[in-house]
């Protein structure tokens, strides 16, 4: 072995390790959306927290993509969102590229039909544990913390 060689080791695995730091890191200031409805419906009942249900089309709805960037990224609404809210985003891309796994698109378009039959972009769906609706939105220009007491006035 040459002396390059651990000198290449060492490099890699310090590259590797601050990768996982970064992953960690972010992960904690990551949106919790949940991956299925089902489970989300199931956490919401369990915690007993309010389920934020969003029908978006992320790569073509310009107040969808507002909606995003403005509210649902926000560290005011990350925060209170991990303690407050369970979330599922129903998507509806439209671009191939982003075209989601037929198991999912096919979960969605159950939710649309149940939930937004009307095909509202963006519509979200405050729903209770047992899948009530509580109230609907959309998307208003307002600062998170609005946005926030918007969603709470549906849950009694």
């Amino acid at each position: 072995m040459n002396k390059w060689h651990g000198f290449e080791c060492r490099q890699v695995m310090r590259g590797f390790l601050i990768l996982l730091a970064v992953l960690f890191t972010s992960s904690g200031f990551a949106q919790n959306w949940e991956a299925g409805f089902d489970s989300a419906l199931q956490k919401a009942k369990s915690a007993d927290r309010p389920l934020v249900l969003v029908f978006a089309g992320s790569d073509w709805c310009g107040p969808c993509i507002k909606l995003d960037r403005n509210i649902w990224q926000s560290e005011a609404f990350k925060a209170y969102a991990r303690e407050n809210y369970v979330l599922y985003k129903a998507d509806f891309p439209r671009k191939k590229a982003n075209r989601l796994p037929d198991d999912l698109q096919e979960e969605n378009d159950r939710l649309a039909e149940k939930y937004n039959p009307k095909g509202y972009f963006p519509l979200v769906v405050v729903l209770n544990g047992e899948g009530r609706v509580l109230g609907k939105t959309g998307f208003a220009n307002v600062s998170p913390e609005e946005y926030i007491s918007t969603l709470n006035a549906f849950v009694k």
